[in-house]
Formats: C-alpha cells, structure tokens, sequence
C-alpha cells in the first residue's frame, strides 16, 4: 500500500501557483498499480482518494498512519465503484461481487476488508472516496438501476449527460460521503456547466472512458480565478469547496463524482453565470 497526505490551500495561496505546483497540491496522476492500493488523503474534509488493484492476490485495505485507528474503517465510511472487471469486496463476513460501473457503500465498523479480482486477465479496477464517520450505517450494493437519475444539458450545447447519483441520502443513508456517475454522450465534451461552488462541501472528481490520445482539461479555482489542470483517463483531481469544477475533453468521456462535508443536500450549491467566469 502506498499513500500521501494533501494539505489545504487558501484560495489567495493558490492564486499565484504554477503549472507545477497545481498539479502537486490537487491533480492525483496514479491511483492504479498492479496489485497494489495507492491512497491520498486530504486535508479537505478528511476525505481519503484511492485506488485499488488486485490482480494476482488479495488485497486488504488496512489503515495508514493518519487515521490512527486499528481497521480502517474504525470510523470511516466508504464508497467503491469498479470501473475494471469483474470482482469482489468481502467485508468482515459478507462478500459483494460488483460488476463494472456497480457501487458498493461499507459503513463505519471494526471489520477487515479485501478485495479480489475474478480474472487476473481482466483485473478489477476499484476506484474508492471515504470520509470520516459518526455513526454506522448498513453496507449496500447500488447499481446503476438503484440509481436516482437525471439528464442535463443537450447535444447543441456539447453537455448532454446522464447523472447517475448512487451513494446519496435518497438511494441509502450515509453520514457525510455522496458518489455518483456522470457520462457523456458521444458528441458532448463540457460537464457541469454552468459552473457552480458549495462551500459547504469538498469534491473530488475521477474520469474515465477516455481514449488513450484524449485529455480532459479540468478547471478549477475561485470563479473569478480560474485555473486549469490538463488530465488523461484513469487520474482524478482534488476540489476545495472554493473552487468550481468543470471539465472540457478532446472526446466524450465519463466521471465519478464524490463529496463530503457540511450537509447531504445534492442541491446544495452556488452557481456561477458562465458569463461571469474569468
């Protein structure tokens, strides 16, 4: 297992950062490694960015440092949904085989968790957010037919997209983390626009279904300080909950979506006229 901590910035620190240095702070290049998990944890409301792989063995989810806790899940809750082949989570004494595109929510309590792939050929690809936890809530499989649904935006304005909400207070209860799934139809490259913040609320976006000569340019920053990250498939970026986040790409692609924070209100957010974005 390997992780880093990320620190939070004060958005007039990070007006003035580089390339580089935007990158280092938010952009998160590698989260899968061939049997190996590969974590971030953030400052932004302690919300934890993962990657886990198992192609040849097992792999458990063990605690880091940070959390000073026996299982990592002591009081934590997480969210997973396999974006690779097919399978498995087994949790404490119960197991959940999740196909592609299917989610699994694990509430806080002391257990071992591991996961397995069923075909080392075709290896499990499990993208994974968690957030701290004040109490238990039951461990549910969510498919996308679990799903609250809803079509935004439109072909004539590059943004037709399905949003697939599938850990969020009205599929099951959670105590802070919401996940879900954007994706966009052939033809449509902009999401979430217009733009909007929830300063009650951190986000971290994941995209994938991108072809390997496509980049999504991610954007980011106060909305009269904006700022951009170029990404490719497979990586996933940091957004403080003063920063917008959006995203254009050289090709329609999809995206999994977490938050965590104040409230569990979908809703909840402050947008900006695109007019108004500098």
């Amino acid at each position: 297992m390997q992780y880093e901590e990320r620190y939070a910035a004060h958005p007039d620190d990070a007006k003035g950062y580089d390339t580089d240095r935007l990158r280092r702070e938010f952009l998160i290049e590698k989260l899968f490694e061939p049997d190996d998990i590969r974590l971030v944890y953030s400052a932004y409301d302690r919300l934890i960015v993962g990657g886990i792989m198992p192609v040849g063995r097992p792999l458990e989810l063990t605690p880091i440092d940070p959390l000073k806790a026996s299982f990592f899940l002591h009081r934590r809750e997480l969210g997973i949904i396999n974006v690779g082949g097919k399978g498995t989570v087994q949790a404490g004494d119960n197991t959940f085989e999740l196909n592609y595109k299917e989610a699994l929510y694990l509430g806080s309590g002391d257990r071992t968790v591991t996961f397995r792939s069923a075909d080392a050929s075709a290896p499990a690809l499990f993208y994974i957010n968690s957030a701290p936890a004040h109490r238990n809530y039951p461990d549910r499989k969510v498919t996308k037919s679990d799903a609250v649904v809803a079509k935004m935006g439109s072909l004539e304005d590059s943004n037709a997209r399905t949003i697939n909400k599938l850990i969020v207070k009205q599929v099951l209860p959670t105590c802070q983390l919401q996940m879900g799934m954007t994706e966009l139809e052939p033809g449509s490259v902009w999401n979430t626009m217009p733009a909007h913040t929830h300063n009650r609320r951190m986000e971290a976006y994941f995209y994938f279904e991108l072809p390997a000569d496509a980049a999504v340019c991610h954007f980011m920053g106060q909305p009269q300080q904006t700022r951009h990250i170029w990404m490719r498939k497979h990586q996933a970026v940091i957004s403080p909950a003063w920063s917008i986040h959006s995203a254009c790409a050289t090709h329609n692609y999809t995206f999994i979506w977490g938050m965590a924070g104040e409230n569990l209100d979908y809703g909840d957010m402050d947008t900006c006229a695109v007019t108004d974005l500098k």
